[in-house]
Parts: structure tokens; sequence; C-alpha cells
């Protein structure tokens, strides 16, 4: 089984073939099955051999496609000080992209 750690949106995510991740939006209109070519790979293990970037491996790609746009749970923002009256609240969805991955090399 090949297994790769991938860097993307300030996060490394460990992956293999098949696969399904979420990442934070990549710049760019990207749409349901459009192809995302990740080449900041930091290590590739097939099984009997190891290959460890420093930081990356120059040459090694993992692609994927893109399974849904959209955004991720909200996140509450509160602000409260007691015995004050002071109390906000605020959301915030973050924007992310489902990505299965079809082939590393």
């Amino acid at each position: 089984m090949e297994v790769a750690v991938i860097k993307t949106g300030g996060k490394q995510y460990v992956v293999s073939k098949g696969d399904s991740i979420s990442i934070e939006k990549l710049p760019g209109d990207l749409k349901k099955g459009d192809t995302v070519l990740f080449d900041e790979v930091l290590l590739v293990d097939n099984g009997s051999d190891t290959t460890i970037g420093a930081p990356t491996i120059k040459g090694a790609e993992v692609k994927g496609t893109i399974t849904t746009v959209g955004r991720a749970k909200k996140v509450d923002v509160v602000k409260y000080k007691p015995k004050s009256r002071y109390f906000k609240r605020r959301g915030h969805k973050q924007p992310i992209l489902k990505v299965t991955i079809d082939s590393i090399s």
C-alpha cells in the first residue's frame, strides 16, 4: 500500500490511493470534478522503500479529484463579560474542498 505525506493549506496530510480528505480552499475557480495536483510531497512509502524529502521530494506528485466544494461546520465566536451586560455572538464557516486521491507518483 502506497502512502504519501502532502502539504497544503499550511497543514500536512497522510494520504493513500482512494482516500478522501477535507482541505483548505485552493486559489482559483475550482468546481466538482476538477483535478488537483499536489506537488509538495514530503514523504512517499510504497511498502518496501521509503523516500523522505529535504524538505520536499523533487518530481513527486499526488493527483486528486474534487468531490465537494462547500463550507465547514459553523464555528461560534462568543465574547462575554460578566456583570456588564456585554454579550456578542458571531459565527464563521470556513470554505473547504473535499478531495479524493487518485494516484501517487
